[in-house]
């Protein structure tokens, strides 16, 4: 081949090459639409991303340990959701003896475990509980950090169905990391003669179409930093608000004679108390810091109301009082115990689901224990002057709906229905005249004279007024 098409040919086969690289990096274009392919797999939109979602976990959980008022909001909630205690009822009795077996076993200890459920609840804003059960059908719950929680997968149809729950991989271990299939009521059975191990999960604060529950903490995480910042800083002015120089002014000859003056009063300085006597040459002046410490308060109290209302309690709970009544601190904290309230009723109801998957479990080894008894679940009263209140209302409209009754404006169930909202119950009133009938109909007590009140009570707050009332 001549020397010209030996040319030709190197450049044909130079150009081919060429528009194959280019087609080859325009198919590997990245644009809008695989810009974002990839970038959080397994995930729902709606959700935190992981890295964000383990950061705010990992502040919640130093703020907790760390700072003073992030462990009084966590420890407020569970002083007024969980309160005194749980107590749950169940009418059948072998289910019943089961409950009480699981709830006081020594690997449970249920009584105590569901202050540190509620707490951690609210830190995290998700409790994931490990339910593993043995050949007897005696469960045993073990609460899994929500950190140590890498990807919740769910059906793809619906998020709430979840299927399993991946783990974060430890450090110190080599294995892969362990992914624990979602309890299934339907589909729980006995496997080789045993229960797999399963996880149930429960979230608050869970915005619509994420899987992953928010903090109590999330919001004023930012503003507990900046508050402790704020505090170091004047703790620290205020450190050293006592210490203050001496300035000494004097007419000097020479340099000379001004250090050897400095030099003698730094080696025998004045100590408080004492007397210093100088001549007309001379004169001492006290140089101290200057702090304006009312615009620092008004600063420190700006930051705390901040706290205050991003997490939903009043200032008073946080060791600052709003006003100089009591009723204005009674006033404020109504919403709150509305918040507590709602919280409680679904730990109430968490706890349940977890009862009735431990009675399902029991039942497939013990026929006496029925999937089907009734398991109700109480809690302690939000606030014990609601009581107070409750009992004063029902005390004072029980007269008139009585009156009304037996003038025939309203029906029984009318009559129970309006007994029963001023006692500030919740009950089925069909099924409670239905027990009302079973029970059988009594001689009606003869009606004495209403004795009036010892004493007066505010119906708002539940504190005596003084008097009688008339």
């Amino acid at each position: 081949m001549s020397s010209i098409g030996t040319r030709l040919f190197d450049r044909i086969f130079q150009r081919r090459i060429r528009e194959g690289v280019r087609a080859a990096l325009t198919a590997y274009t990245e644009t809008d639409a695989t810009f974002a392919i990839g970038s959080r797999p397994g995930e729902a939109p709606f959700d935190r991303c992981a890295p964000d979602r383990s950061e705010i976990l990992r502040q919640a959980l130093e703020a907790w340990r760390v700072n003073p008022l992030a462990r009084r909001i966590v420890g407020l909630t569970s002083q007024y959701v969980v309160g005194g205690g749980i107590n749950y009822s169940c009418p059948h009795a072998p289910t019943a003896a089961f409950l009480r077996a699981f709830w006081e076993h020594p690997l449970n200890r249920m009584a105590v475990r569901v202050y540190e459920w509620c707490d951690e609840l609210t830190r995290s804003g998700n409790l994931f509980l490990l339910l593993s059960t043995d050949a007897a059908g005696m469960s045993y719950l073990r609460p899994v950090p929500s950190a140590q929680v890498k990807t919740i997968h769910s059906r793809t149809n619906d998020l709430d169905q979840e299927l399993a729950y991946e783990m974060y991989p430890d450090l110190d271990c080599t294995c892969d990391p362990p992914t624990w299939p979602a309890y299934d009521a339907c589909k729980d059975d006995l496997t080789d003669g045993s229960f797999p191990t399963v996880m149930l999960h429960y979230a608050v604060n869970r915005p619509v179409g994420a899987q992953w529950g928010e903090s109590d903490l999330a919001p004023v995480l930012r503003w507990l930093s900046r508050y402790a910042a704020w505090l170091e800083d004047r703790a620290r002015l205020n450190r050293f608000r006592t210490a203050f120089l001496y300035i000494v002014r004097a007419r000097f000859t020479s340099e000379a004679e001004r250090r050897a003056r400095q030099s003698a009063l730094n080696a025998a300085p004045p100590s408080p108390g004492s007397i210093l006597v100088a001549d007309e040459s001379e004169t001492w002046e006290a140089l101290h810091p200057r702090l304006e410490s009312d615009d620092a308060g008004e600063d420190g109290l700006a930051l705390k109301k901040m706290l205050a209302a991003g997490a939903g309690i009043p200032m008073h709970f946080l060791a600052e009082p709003e006003g100089s009544t009591r009723t204005t601190a009674e006033a404020a904290g109504g919403p709150t115990y509305r918040h507590f309230e709602q919280r409680q009723r679904f730990f109430l109801w968490m706890l349940g689901d977890v009862l009735r998957a431990v009675v399902n479990r029991r039942a497939r080894v013990d026929c006496r224990v029925s999937r089907r008894a009734e398991i109700t679940l109480h809690g302690a009263d939000i606030s014990a002057r609601d009581n107070v209140s409750l009992a004063m209302a029902a005390s004072n409209i029980a007269s008139v709906v009585r009156d009304a009754r037996d003038r025939g404006l309203i029906d029984d169930a009318e009559y129970l229905r309006l007994l029963y909202r001023f006692c500030g119950e919740s009950v089925n009133i069909e099924e409670m005249l239905e027990r009302g009938r079973a029970a059988g109909t009594r001689k009606p007590a003869p009606r004495g004279r209403v004795m009036p009140q010892p004493v007066k009570i505010d119906l708002e707050t539940g504190e005596e007024k003084g008097g009688a009332l008339e």
